[in-house]
């Protein structure tokens, strides 16, 4: 399938803000009898992982087509569109680094989705908790790649320090921030600040957000960013929340995120992903 480039298209709004209008990736056209069937050995929380894997493995033997089981889901009659969106699996693939990258695709063509939706409002993208790059990379890749229309802020830590509350990542490192740096060159409208939330926003914060992802795995600091960062999504901007509905050592956030919407109106949508949504009115 034909892709066209993302192209910008600037204009002024009423109030005289630079907005765009993106060229967004074509809609795929699948095929009635082909249902795409997914499972790759990435579970959470399990102690006999070898053999857990392999039960799941097993019953996948078992179920007709449109099975999906990876990153604790698993599921069967499903149209798996993300296998559908031939921009998004070029993208998908081509960022993806380890096992658990390819294992959490939902979740990223939830993000991608949510992105297509997005890029066609007034304002920035956020994310809060970029680790690797790769989630932000496959989202502006899926929507442009170095003609992306939109400006990206991209915060993290990239170290984990004594004390902190979150848990540490398998690349979390003192060569981690240069190495998200190297993923973006030639990418300037991709701004990775590094520091402590909510500290690292002084400065270096857009006014406007069409989108925010946060994946801090603690809830002190998402809660944080929620309380600086949600006025300023735009009305219809999108909120993804990375751990609202894991269990296990993930459930106090969203205890206080329930918390802290309830306050102001909203419900978290609960996503079998393990993620959450919010659209902002």
């Amino acid at each position: 399938m034909m892709i066209s480039s993302l192209k910008k298209f600037f204009n002024a709004d009423k109030k005289g803000r630079k907005t765009s209008s993106p060229a967004l990736p074509k809609r795929s056209i699948p095929q009635l009898d082909r249902i795409a069937s997914f499972f790759s050995p990435v579970f959470w929380g399990v102690e006999k992982y070898t053999e857990f894997s392999k039960a799941v493995k097993d019953l996948t033997e078992m179920m007709p087509d449109g099975y999906h089981a990876s990153d604790n889901f698993i599921t069967w009659g499903r149209n798996n569109s993300m296998f559908d969106d031939q921009k998004f699996v070029q993208a998908w693939e081509s960022n993806a680094e380890s096992f658990v990258d390819k294992g959490i695709v939902w979740r990223r063509y939830i993000l991608a989705t949510s992105a297509f939706h997005c890029v066609q409002l007034d304002g920035d993208f956020v994310e809060c908790g970029t680790y690797t790059g790769v989630g932000v990379k496959t989202v502006v890749d899926y929507l442009g790649g170095k003609n992306f229309p939109k400006q990206f802020w991209a915060y993290d830590v990239f170290e984990h320090q004594e004390g902190m509350e979150n848990i540490p990542l398998p690349e979390v490192g003192h060569q981690l921030h240069e190495r998200v740096q190297r993923k973006f060159e030639g990418y300037p409208q991709v701004r990775i600040v590094k520091g402590l939330i909510p500290d690292s926003f002084e400065g270096n914060c857009p006014d406007r957000i069409a989108y925010l992802h946060i994946d801090l795995n603690q809830a002190p600091a998402e809660v944080a960013a929620l309380d600086y960062l949600f006025d300023r999504v735009v009305p219809g901007g999108i909120v993804i929340l990375d751990d609202y509905e894991w269990a296990m050592v993930y459930r106090p956030q969203k205890l206080a995120e329930d918390e802290w919407f309830d306050k102001r109106g909203y419900r978290v949508v609960p996503l079998p992903t393990g993620q959450g949504m919010v659209i902002k009115r």
